[in-house]
């Protein structure tokens, strides 16, 4: 048998794919979209295989891949198909591609290896001929030279044995090397009564473990067992003695989510529109092939429900169905109500699981044993096949969009996705993308449209407070205007619920001294620092850094600091203050940090349990409260002074999106909209959910300005920790950019990005606007390849095609 060999991908920051050789043992085994283990360097690595040919490659020294973790190929030929695309079209690496689709590698743990060099054993034994030589160094030397090598794991058990490990390989004293290792799968003992279950009890004790195992619950995890009867562990040793208990071992799954047991959806007539909706959706999936529909709603038109139709409609089909939100705190809500209707098939994938629960979710869909997928952006890569369905939920949402490597948008990728099933893509919003309706429009994709809200609820008032006249009136400044105090104090002796929205973390912007205007800045970005009084630190959003608020100036030494700004802690507290006797909770990053938090602050507000909540744009979007009447929405013009082509966009999407919260029972709902700058358009058109008229007045700006829809776009970003660098290489590029400016390229730049300094890195950003898609993609490839010949670091060249923000 002649030798095969395969093309492997690896998570490394490079744009090609590594040739391995296939072991004779595995010879026959077709390996393509299988997880392997392969030598990578002086490491262990795994990567998916996406090719294999008899024929030898060009280079020398093929090493063998080293193992095959799957038995069924992690990736079905679609997503494999949509792997390769995703790389060519953002521009990402290949590897780096694919472990964004994969699970969490659950099976295997990564062990760090330190062994004493020849020149560590020569300095140990030049310190210990120094008398009194006790230094932290030569007590790990002398460590090391007795035992030769050591793990990390063992060295993390010794007071800074790691960190100083390091320090010894940086000076040549230790070499490191890496290894894979299967990890041991948890398990845990399952009891089970096999007796007659009818005999009589020879103690209670027995009676109770039989009462627990057969009348009532089945077969327990022992610990469980233990703690339900209160009996020893000896006590279930003898009845297994005596044939009277069946005790196994199972590994360890996650348990059940309390909030998705014994609820109840609401029962929902669909109105004329909803039906017309659904009805053109079942004649795309009766037609089959490849469609995308976009689902125009206002706020509060039972958008869901057409989804759960669609959905439905798929499943009845022999098909199968994805469903993306654009929170992770969205898919509790969504995932209750899709599993309220489709039970045990549906799955739930994101990236706020634990590894263990996401990879088994995962492996669970792979296997067929779900055929409902909800979940975030990462949800588009679940292993379904026969794909009939993908609702992307809010597609507007700039959350889709992937910060990182690769930097992909997740609403445009479930449409190629969509693609190559041949399935309908449904994309839904009240406000939708200037980009997805500009393509309704064009024919590109299906307009359906839901005009009003369901039971023909009205949608609520909108008032827009002008913050300058409230000034001018009572000559003082608070975190809310006064008539959103009045507002509020109304809802209370009503006893109906407030939500108040501030897109803003933490009590207070930034600090700024009053003597000299220098404002504490971050010491790794070049971003003010927050101020969070809860920890009484000032704190950097971007990279962590923290320090306690200085008493005087870092410049000046002058003791004149002041807070400027208000945010949702000091909202929050301000309403405390104010409503002595109302129940307020808060809800933003700072109070809910895991998924159990989240749900009992929002569990708390849709029983009444709370009269006011205050949050960040974690409220604005997705929820249903049927007694909020109020919305206050403080400083709503926040988004309005960024430097970005989209601030206006943002701006009234996120009102619409926070006023769709009040009125959604029946009673009617009041918004009021604090702002300095009452007549800008996006603010004027929100306070009328007025989507069509605003459509049209920013497609004037984008137009003549050449941005999205009417043009391609992306940036490149050029950063270093030097800032030399990062200048000299952005010149380079400017020069490689140039010859396509015949072909209709603009390129704006380089120039300091918005945020010029980030982690501790340099960074200058360049424009790029083409009027046709394939002039940008030959000018982006041609900057990679400039960059690779030059041998700029592939690290410190930063491509993101179709950015969310350019900031």
């Amino acid at each position: 048998m002649s030798l095969r060999y395969c093309e492997v991908a690896l998570p490394v920051p490079l744009r090609s794919t590594f040739s391995y050789a296939v072991p004779e043992p595995r010879g026959g085994e077709p390996l393509v979209g299988r997880r392997v283990v392969v030598p990578f360097g002086r490491r262990a690595m795994v990567g998916i295989v996406l090719a294999e040919s008899d024929h030898a490659p060009e280079v020398q020294g093929v090493k063998p891949l080293r193992e095959v973790l799957d038995r069924l190929p992690a990736l079905p030929p679609q997503l494999l198909e949509l792997g390769q695309w995703i790389s060519r079209y953002y521009l990402a690496p290949i590897g780096e591609t694919f472990r964004a689709m994969l699970p969490p590698e659950i099976e295997l743990r990564e062990d760090r290896t330190y062994t004493l060099t020849d020149s560590g054993r020569e300095d140990f034994r030049e310190l210990a001929e120094i008398a009194g030589a006790e230094s932290a160094e030569f007590a790990l030397l002398k460590y090391f030279d007795r035992k030769g090598s050591s793990t990390s794991a063992r060295l993390r058990r010794r007071p800074g044995g790691e960190a100083l490990a390091e320090k010894l390989v940086r000076r040549g004293y230790l070499v490191v090397s890496e290894a894979l290792h299967f990890r041991k799968t948890r398990t845990q003992k399952i009891v089970a009564w096999r007796g007659d279950a009818f005999e009589s009890a020879r103690g209670e004790a027995e009676g109770r473990i039989r009462e627990a195992l057969t009348a009532e619950r089945g077969p327990l995890p022992l610990p469980v067992l233990l703690d339900d009867v209160q009996v020893s562990r000896s006590a279930i040793h003898r009845l297994e003695k005596a044939g009277l208990l069946q005790i196994w071992e199972e590994p360890i799954t996650p348990g059940a989510d309390p909030w998705e047991i014994d609820f109840v959806p609401p029962a929902n007539v669909l109105n004329a529109e909803q039906k017309a909706a659904l009805e053109d959706i079942g004649c795309r999936m009766v037609a089959g092939g490849f469609s995308t529909a976009l689902l125009h709603g206002v706020t509060g038109s039972g958008k869901t429900e057409v989804y759960l139709g669609a959905i439905e409609m798929a499943v009845s089909r022999g098909r199968t169905a994805i469903v993306l939100v654009p929170e992770i705190a969205l898919t509790l809500w969504v995932g209750r109500l899709v599993r309220a209707r489709f039970g045990d098939r549906v799955a739930v994938l994101h990236s706020g699981l634990a590894d263990v629960e996401r990879a088994r979710g995962w492996w669970r869909v792979r296997r067929g044993e779900a055929s409902i997928v909800v979940g975030t952006r990462s949800a588009v890569f679940a292993p379904l096949e026969k794909l009939g369905l993908i609702v992307v939920d809010e597609e507007q949402e700039s959350s889709y969009k992937q910060e990182e490597v690769p930097r992909y948008n997740g609403r445009d990728t479930a449409v190629y996705r969509a693609r190559l099933e041949g399935a309908v893509a449904l994309l839904g919003s009240a406000t939708p993308s200037l980009e997805s309706f500009h393509n309704a429009r064009a024919g590109k994709y299906r307009l359906l449209a839901l005009r009003s809200r369901v039971q023909n609820r009205p949608l609520a008032e909108v008032r827009i407070i002008d913050l300058r006249a409230e000034f001018r009136q009572h000559h003082r400044t608070a975190p809310i205007s006064e008539s959103l105090r009045a507002a509020i104090a109304l809802r209370l002796e009503e006893r109906t619920q407030a939500m108040v929205l501030i897109n803003r973390r933490g009590y207070s912007w930034s600090l700024l001294c009053r003597s000299c205007g220098a404002i504490v800045e971050c010491q790794n970005c070049s971003i003010a620092l927050t101020y969070h009084k809860s920890r009484q630190r000032l704190e950097c959003h971007y990279c962590g850094f923290a320090l306690p608020p200085p008493k005087q100036c870092p410049k000046c030494r002058a003791p004149y600091m002041y807070f400027v700004g208000d945010g949702a802690e000091r909202v929050d507290e301000y309403l405390r203050g104010e409503f002595p006797h109302a129940r307020v909770a808060r809800l933003d990053r700072d109070t809910v940090r895991t998924k159990r938090a989240y749900q009992q602050v929002l569990g708390a507000f849709s029983k009444g349990e709370v009269d006011i909540l205050v949050g960040t744009q974690m409220v604005a979007k997705g929820h249903d409260f049927s007694r909020v009447t109020l919305v206050g929405v403080v400083s709503a013009d926040l988004a309005l002074g960024r430097p970005d082509f989209r601030a206006a966009e943002r701006t009234f999407q996120l009102l619409t999106q926070v006023a769709g919260r009040a009125g959604r029972g029946e009673l009617a709902g009041e918004v009021l909209v604090e702002t300095y700058y009452p007549d800008h358009y996006a603010i004027q058109y929100a306070a009328q959910q007025d989507y069509l008229s605003f459509y049209e007045k920013e497609a004037q700006f984008r137009r003549a300005l050449h941005y999205p829809p009417f043009a391609a776009l992306a940036t490149v970003l050029v950063c270093d920790p030097q800032v030399e660098n990062a200048i000299r290489w952005s010149r380079s590029l400017a020069a490689c950019f140039g010859p396509f400016e015949k072909q209709g390229l603009k390129v704006l730049g380089p120039a300091a990005a918005p945020l010029a300094r980030l982690r501790r890195e340099y960074r200058f950003q360049f424009l790029l606007k083409a009027p046709r898609r394939a002039v940008l993609g030959k000018a982006l490839a041609a900057a990679m390849d400039f960059s690779a010949a030059k041998e700029i670091p592939a690290t410190a060249v930063i491509v993101d095609v179709d950015p969310a923000s350019l900031v």
